[in-house]
């Protein structure tokens, strides 16, 4: 036992009390530090702050005696990060889901646990590959690429584990920083990975210079701190080099948009007075005016498809058959009794029938209930159950020539199948348009991270985002990332503007995470072996 408390104290002569001494200072650090690297994202976007707040856990992590101190600073870590930035989960549970406050807050501190262990194993992971240090100044070098890696490779899991929950991810605090160049080529999980490298040879680099100072100790000090500060610098510089690049094209003519906002309280959303404020308000925000594209929030008519009621229906098809408009609006699909989607349906011009999307990428607990949690969902007063998923292959909305692909909530989290099903489309998309109601969430940092995220997904694509919300953010986003138009939140409005669509493929795009991926693997295999031939 004594000899366990020595391990994580980071001494093996020193007794209980020295271990716990030098352990829990460095475990609060790594949990401030994951808080501050919280405050790297929107509504800051402080990029710079990211790779500092990674800095620091890097030299924690690096003089950790073990790979399970090293574990357990970064689920330290990790619970600053994720607990400091998915707190407003707790709005959802609690305030409308009417969820008791204390379980409310147990359930956020248990899914941030949960979260916490992926910068866990990346820490122990990278802790392992290099806790046998080398002098040699190209082989010191591999240690800040192998963090990098290992980084990535834990967020990319965190992204797809369980169905994914990849929201802060490392690469969305870059959307305004230099390395937002490299979004077309290796996409969010890309930039994270680079990040990460960058703060570990910053620390290289400090670490090196200090090294150096000593040349009959460490005569390559200096030179590799030389090189690991270089290159520290030289990626953001790539990034900036790489972000005038278009990748796509235009594509046909501007289209006039319309993005509708109705701020209907989500404490009503659903009781029978909502319903009916909904179906009138989105009906006469819908006809107020032609454009070429009307597009309204997730469920704006808070009813099944068939429901509808029938003077609402007319009112819409009257509308866009005497303007020539085409309107896309949210409402919830049934193909039986039993059978239901989170869909958006469209109508128009150029439709033949109703135009109909179905929610590929469903939330766990409010699209579809994991087996034996039943009772948890029971708690909670939401209109919640188990959707059938739609496909990533589904056809686009034509609109004047354009072509328009929605997704719907947080679908536009996961950008590996927003461009697999630009890739699967006959004819690809040259527009997306995400359609959300965050008003579960109330007036917290989940709209500015949600806007951030859509953010990314336009740099990846290099493709317009329209975002039509429920209270915010409603926005429109240029390809290069770039907000371009927003209506302030919980406003009821519409916003009014003209986007040019795009064409063509980014490499990410006809890729996706497949080069990101097998960089950061070939990176850990060859620490891997570095490792095994030291003995």
């Amino acid at each position: 036992m004594k000899r366990v408390v020595q391990a994580w104290s980071g001494a093996a002569s020193a007794g209980r009390d020295d271990a716990r001494g030098a352990s829990l200072p460095r475990l609060l650090l790594a949990a401030v530090l994951g808080v501050a690297h919280t405050q790297a994202y929107a509504p800051h976007t402080w990029w710079w702050l990211q790779l500092l707040a990674l800095a620091g856990l890097v030299a924690l992590v690096a003089d950790a005696p073990r790979a399970r101190d090293a574990a357990a600073t970064g689920y330290a870590f990790g619970l600053g990060w994720f607990l400091s930035g998915i707190w407003w989960l707790y709005i959802s549970m609690h305030v409308y889901g009417e969820m008791p406050a204390w379980m409310a807050m147990l359930a956020v501190l248990l899914f941030g646990a949960f979260l916490s262990l992926y910068p866990a194993l990346a820490a122990a992971t990278w802790h392992w590959l290099t806790a046998r240090r080398t002098r040699t100044t190209a082989l010191a070098l591999l240690a800040p690429l192998a963090f990098g890696a290992a980084w990535g490779l834990s967020e990319w899991l965190r992204g797809v584990v369980f169905t994914g929950f990849p929201w802060l991810s490392s690469g969305y605090a870059h959307t305004d920083g230099p390395l937002a160049g490299f979004a077309p080529l290796v996409g969010v999980y890309g930039i994270g990975a680079l990040a990460a490298t960058v703060a570990a040879l910053l620390v290289a680099a400090a670490r090196g210079f200090g090294r150096g100072r000593d040349e009959r100790a460490n005569p390559h000090g200096m030179r590799a701190g030389a090189i690991a500060l270089a290159a520290a610098v030289a990626l953001p510089l790539a990034g900036t080099a790489l972000v005038p690049i278009a990748w796509t094209t235009p594509a046909g003519k501007p289209i006039s948009v319309r993005l509708l906002q109705g701020n209907v309280a989500q404490d009503i959303k659903f009781e029978p007075v909502g319903v009916q404020r909904s179906l009138e308000l989105y009906r006469d925000l819908i006809t107020a005016a032609p454009a070429d594209l009307v597009v309204t929030p997730e469920t704006a008519f808070p009813v099944i498809l068939q429901d509808l009621p029938v003077d609402i229906a007319i009112a819409v098809r009257d509308f866009t058959v005497a303007s020539g408009t085409t309107v896309l609006f949210g409402a919830a699909g049934a193909d039986s009794p039993v059978d239901f989607t989170n869909s958006v349906f469209g109508l128009g011009p150029l439709t033949e029938r109703l135009y109909r999307y179905n929610k590929h990428h469903l939330v766990p607990f409010g699209e579809f209930i994991p087996f034996g949690f039943h009772w948890f969902v029971n708690m909670m007063k939401m209109p919640l159950g188990d959707f059938r998923r739609g496909g990533l292959d589904q056809t686009p909305l034509p609109v004047r020539g354009i072509l328009v692909a929605p997704n719907i909530c947080y679908e536009d989290l996961f950008g590996e199948e927003i461009a697999e099903t630009l890739r699967s489309q006959k004819v690809p998309a040259n527009i997306l348009a995400n359609v959300t109601n965050l008003a579960w969430f109330g007036d917290t940092i989940a709209l500015d991270q949600h806007l951030q995220i859509s953010r990314m997904r336009a740099l990846e694509t290099r493709r317009p985002m329209l975002r039509s919300t429920n209270t915010g953010m409603t926005a429109v986003v240029t390809p290069d990332g770039v907000v371009a138009e927003q209506l302030p939140t919980f406003t009821v409005g519409t916003l009014t503007a003209n986007v040019q669509g795009t064409q063509g493929f980014t490499p990410y795009v006809r890729w996706g995470n497949v080069p990101a991926l097998a960089a950061c693997l070939l990176v850990l295999a060859l620490a891997a072996w570095r490792r095994r031939r030291q003995g």
